[in-house]
């Protein structure tokens, strides 16, 4: 995609799942070598991204989930920020775009990642204990003058209502722009395909100029978003740029 990786200076996590950061380790190298010389990268992040998270499945599977190696990044040159609240960046005083940050959850019916549990240490005995909502989840905002917010998420596990919504309190926006990336409506016949229809319903609520679902978003809820919106929609595939 032709990214001058020493043009970086900053990486922001959406979460710490690890289809989202397998590859950091390695982007970090190629960043520090290609700026030959010390300087550190600012990688922001929720401080839940590090937890020992498993899958738990209803037949009683279980599956260890790759691990954010806190001290590993910081080896790589990674500056830390861990953050649960809102942040504007560059800085306060010049913004360009803003990090959500840990999302509120409202609605009903986005119920965040009901498999996964978490590690919780007792003394020599490690219990595994519910941990559904992925509090690290969070989104991108930016203020497009004259036209609204554009909203961008990972896998939106906070729920791209809840997200959207957050982000138009945050800002006293009401206007969407656009909103696109993963809105985790996976069809599995399950509470993802449940939340379809009220988030189409919300969707329409909300008149976004564009939608564009990505990643988990899922084939049942992308055909009923063309199908409810179709002049919204816009597909979108690996290596597209949209431009705002």
């Amino acid at each position: 995609m032709e990214i001058a990786f020493d043009q970086i200076d900053g990486i922001i996590l959406s979460h710490g799942h690890f289809d989202h950061f397998t590859g950091l380790a390695n982007i970090l190298r190629r960043i520090l070598l290609s700026k030959q010389d010390n300087t550190r990268i600012d990688l922001f992040v929720h401080p839940e991204a590090f937890l020992r998270r498993w899958e738990v499945y209803q037949n009683g599977e279980r599956t260890k989930m790759p691990l954010l190696d806190e001290e590993h990044l910081q080896e790589l040159g990674a500056l830390l920020h861990k953050n649960i609240g809102v942040i504007f960046l560059p800085s306060d005083d010049s913004p360009s775009l803003m990090l959500t940050g840990e999302i509120p959850r409202k609605t009903s019916f986005e119920k965040g990642f009901p498999f996964q549990y978490v590690e919780n240490q007792s003394g020599n005995e490690i219990k595994l204990v519910p941990d559904p909502l992925v509090r690290d989840d969070q989104a991108i905002v930016v203020n497009v003058r004259n036209n609204g917010l554009v909203i961008l998420t990972g896998c939106g596990h906070a729920g791209i209502i809840n997200t959207i919504d957050y982000a138009k309190k945050v800002t006293g926006i009401d206007k969407v722009y656009a909103v696109l990336g993963g809105f985790h409506l996976p069809a599995d016949g399950g509470i993802y395909e449940e939340a379809i229809e009220p988030t189409v319903k919300e969707l329409l609520r909300i008149d976004p100029d564009y939608i564009i679902p990505c990643h988990c978003t899922g084939w049942k809820a992308t055909n009923r978003i063309i199908e409810t919106m179709p002049k919204k929609f816009l597909q979108s595939s690996v290596g597209t740029v949209f431009t705002f």
